[in-house]
């Protein structure tokens, strides 16, 4: 009396169902890719806002500081008028 054969240990894979996976790994390389290119598209868009209000924020604070200094020498003028007038 002669022993079974042993099954093979492991699991078949055509070559069809190799072709599947890889056709459904590209794919979803692709999405990902597609993906990958919107964001960075998004990404170009947001620097140019930033650099666009860095530049609206610089204009202010410049704009600021002119007001700044003009009220501080309209207030050394006022003050010297001031004395000027008590005397």
């Amino acid at each position: 009396m002669t022993a079974p054969a042993p099954e093979p240990a492991g699991v078949y894979i055509s070559s069809a169902q190799m072709y599947q996976e890889l056709r459904s790994l590209s794919d979803g390389v692709n999405r990902v890719e597609t993906k990958l290119d919107t964001i960075g598209q998004g990404l170009t868009e947001l620097s140019k806002d930033v650099a666009d209000h860095e530049s609206r924020l610089r204009t202010l604070e410049h704009t600021i500081w002119r007001a700044a200094g003009g009220a501080a020498v309209l207030g050394a003028g006022a003050g010297v008028i001031a004395q000027f007038l008590m005397r």
